[in-house]
């Protein structure tokens, strides 16, 4: 895996780029909708690939590990054939289940002991078995593991936790370069740069994440409860300790506002559940604002989704007739919904960097930020 820089906006970090991978070639920027089970929530691959135009999807290994299991992974010819997708897929490495499930997980110096929210029973994710984990999987991009620490976090507790995920990456990244792939094709690997919200520790984990020569960088430990600006400030600090030539991932984030904020910043790639979550509960986003469909005004609109959408669902349905799927709990109102915040994600990232390549991406920015977070 490469990366190629082909453009840098004239008034924002905002940059273009090609990854080029086994799987095929993946435009920057880019939003990586989230597939943590081997399916995006409600959308078919069908659609993924030619409705959204999804250029690569997320999966997760703790959750792939449990079920179906690495062996039946291992007799499809890895997580690609088991889903028939073809294109590129990212695997995060089960770190932030440290985060989301810390009631039932135990942190040790070797690794991170799950009990496994299906039966209860216990499993050890180390530095070297993620690894493995995720050679079995297959995925074109894995994650190391580290500790996806919550906020707040006491500064103390920040820098013990640092130590040990810089740990981990070391050990990850040489086991990574003593294996091989096992399905024919090359992987690739990223470090995660932690240390919670404080300055000195972010420098510190860049400087030691870039140094072990990963093929990407990821910013994580982000966008888990602290304040937007706050999380702008540790990555707009972070970017210059990160290479050129290289990936810039900033991991679980986020609204179209964070994602417009992010990519001016100088971020590639940004990933979140938030499309398709809140597609299941009525609210889409739009080129004018939020769109709460739950809402009583949307009862009798007859009108279409997005008459000016590229999207055929946004033209076929009206709101009054979504708006009563949802109410009812038709599952084709989330597959609605869903396709349909899905789309607007890809496409903003399409937008952004048609935008850079011209030169006009703050521009177009800052005209854009205030209508994306109005309610309609």
């Amino acid at each position: 895996m490469f990366f190629e820089l082909q453009a840098v906006d004239k008034t924002t970090r905002a940059r273009a780029g090609l990854i080029h991978t086994a799987h095929g070639i993946i435009e920057t920027p880019i939003f990586m909708p989230v597939g943590t089970k081997a399916t995006v929530k409600a959308v078919s691959q069908e659609l993924l690939l030619n409705e959204v135009r999804a250029q690569i999807i997320l999966g997760n290994t703790y959750h792939l590990y449990l079920r179906p299991g690495l062996d039946v992974f291992e007799e499809a010819g890895g997580l690609h054939r088991f889903m028939n997708w073809e294109l590129p897929i990212l695997t995060d490495s089960g770190g932030y289940q440290v985060f989301s499930l810390a009631p039932i997980r135990k942190i040790k110096p070797e690794g991170i002991e799950f009990s496994s929210h299906i039966d209860g029973s216990k499993h050890l994710f180390t530095p070297k078995n993620v690894v493995d984990k995720q050679r079995s999987i297959g995925s074109d991009i894995m994650m190391v593991l580290d500790e996806c620490t919550p906020y707040p976090c006491e500064y103390g507790y920040a820098a013990k936790s640092l130590q040990l995920t810089h740990q981990w990456a070391k050990e990850a990244r040489n086991y990574f370069l003593e294996t091989q792939p096992i399905y024919g094709y090359p992987q690739a690997q990223f470090g995660i740069i932690q240390g919670s919200v404080y300055k000195d520790l972010r420098i510190q984990s860049a400087q030691t994440i870039v140094n072990l020569g990963f093929e990407g960088n990821a910013i994580g430990g982000l966008a888990v409860g602290e304040p937007a600006e706050m999380m702008y400030e540790i990555t707009d600090y972070l970017i210059p300790y990160l290479p050129e030539d290289k990936p810039r991932y900033l991991m679980g984030v986020g609204t179209p506002v964070n994602l417009l904020e992010s990519w001016a910043l100088g971020i590639d790639m940004t990933d979140c559940v938030m499309p398709t979550r809140n597609a299941r509960h009525g609210l889409l986003f739009t080129w004018e604002g939020k769109m709460n469909l739950h809402n009583a005004k949307y009862k009798n609109d007859f009108a279409p989704i997005d008459e000016n959408s590229a999207l055929t669902y946004d033209r076929k349905f009206s709101r009054a007739y979504l708006r009563h799927l949802l109410n009812a709990q038709e599952i084709l109102g989330y597959i609605i919904t869903s396709v349909h915040n899905l789309y607007f994600y890809l496409e903003l990232s399409r937008m952004a960097r048609q935008h850079i390549l011209n030169g006009t991406f703050g521009e177009w920015k800052a005209d854009l930020v205030p209508k994306l977070d109005r309610k309609l």
